[in-house]
């Protein structure tokens, strides 16, 4: 009898633990929920990924001021498509490097990797600043080699990490560190442009590096990782992440996103050029870069709300119609500055949605522990379109007029109007009812 009743109230103890194990847990997932949507760490963190990429796509999209400096001094003997490689080679090993980072972020966090990326970009600068004229393997290495490195170790963790910290707010916060992007590509082309005027292009570039350092410095301060701890050969495992391309959603994303990338870039890179060969007495040229990049600042943070409101794919792939659109119609027929201006505007806008709402996209179908490296992986494979666009639309280029441009202007509208329509397919794969929120 005595072991009977002793039975009984151990089963009733276990029962008791049980039921107080799974409250615990249930409790702890409720708190993680909770903690995911944002706080004060998460904000901070939002605050030192923009400035991440305020630094870094400053030094990246102000690439027009350049290619113009150097086709007019530092490298006048050089071919256009020759020196557009140094900005492509510079985004092509971002990209390809951001499967690596990203991974990384996911295992150990992100303040590492934001000291070597600082090192890394300011070094870049310091080291162009000391570039001879006409020594084009200077500017390369410098400029398209080591910066291009350094920046694929900061720009991808930055995005990530923000990412991290919330769920259904996600587009809205990831559109806020794309702004970012357009910010330093507003202040970034102006002060160059300014500087180099008033102090010459060394110190030029050497007061840059010292804004770039400030930026990560304040980014290394703010930012908190949400990292999962794995056993070493998990983590290397999984640091090369192309599991993705198993989901059919994943790979023809990734398909359309490689076309709308092959031509992105060509305004950014040749608005400038283009408006001092067919305006040669405005003084606007000079703004034109920062104009683009300003209205991005809008479109970034706009696009990341309308994305969280009415679906993140359902916004991306008609703004990549819409500036393959923009290309064939306002700037392929402008017959005016003031028409121009109106396509910078737009363009910029549209491409500032475009870079918002891209890392989302892929994060809705990545598993959150793996989400740095999955959008490393798919950025890694885009980069490729990064790297030969730019090069392939100079090479259409024929003499400094209207003409001249045209080829280069359709190649750029065509192939990102045709990556529409591919991700308009990949739209269709997550559900024919295109008004449900995808």
């Amino acid at each position: 009898m005595a072991n009977s009743n002793l039975s009984n109230d151990l089963t009733s103890f276990k029962r008791r633990i049980s039921d107080t194990t799974q409250s615990t847990q249930g409790s702890l997932e409720a708190c993680k929920q909770t903690e995911v949507e944002g706080g004060k760490h998460a904000w901070l963190t939002v605050a030192g990924s923009f400035l991440v990429y305020y630094a870094s796509f400053g030094i990246v999209n102000s690439f027009g001021f350049f290619q113009d400096y150097y086709q007019q001094g530092l490298l006048k003997s050089t071919p256009p498509a020759t020196i557009a490689l140094v900005g492509t080679v510079q985004i092509a090993l971002m990209n390809c490097l951001a499967t690596v980072s990203g991974a990384i972020c996911d295992m150990y966090g992100v303040k590492w990797l934001y000291i070597g990326s600082s090192i890394g970009t300011s070094g870049g600068l310091l080291a162009l600043s000391f570039a001879q004229d006409g020594a084009f393997w200077q500017v390369f290495l410098s400029q398209g080699l080591l910066m291009g490195t350094a920046i694929g170790f900061g720009c991808q963790p930055a995005l990530a990490v923000a990412g991290q910290h919330f769920r259904q707010r996600r587009a809205l916060a990831m559109g806020i560190v794309s702004a970012g992007c357009g910010a330093g590509g507003v202040c970034f082309p102006i002060m160059l442009g300014k500087l180099v005027v008033a102090v010459g292009f060394t110190w030029t570039l050497r007061l840059a590096a010292l804004k770039v350092m400030v930026c990560y410095g304040l980014a290394i301060g703010l930012s908190t990782s949400k990292h999962t701890a794995q056993a070493v050969s998990s983590k290397w495992r999984t640091l090369l992440d192309f599991q993705g391309f198993r989901d059919r959603r994943y790979a023809v994303l990734c398909a359309g996103a490689w076309l709308v990338q092959l031509g992105l870039f060509a305004p950014t890179y040749y608005i400038q050029s283009y408006c001092a060969s067919i305006y040669p007495t405005t003084n606007l040229k000079a703004y034109l870069v920062a104009l683009i990049n300003a209205a991005g600042i809008l479109g970034g943070i706009l696009g990341g709300f309308a994305g969280d409101t009415f679906g993140r794919l359902n916004i991306l792939y008609p703004s990549a119609l819409i500036l393959g659109t923009l290309c064939l119609t306002l700037w392929l027929f402008e017959q005016s500055l003031q028409v121009l201006i109106i396509f910078v505007c737009l363009y910029g806008f549209f491409g500032g949605v475009w870079g918002a709402l891209l890392p989302p996209v892929i994060s809705q179908i990545s598993p959150n522990e793996h989400m740095g490296a999955r959008i490393g992986a798919f950025y890694s494979i885009i980069a490729v379109a990064s790297l030969i666009g730019s090069p392939i639309g100079a090479s259409l280029m024929g003499e400094k007029n209207k003409e001249g441009y045209r080829w280069l202007i359709v190649f750029g509208g065509g192939v990102m109007a045709l990556g529409s329509v591919v991700l308009f397919v990949g739209r269709v794969l997550h559900g024919s009812d295109l008004r449900a929120r995808w």
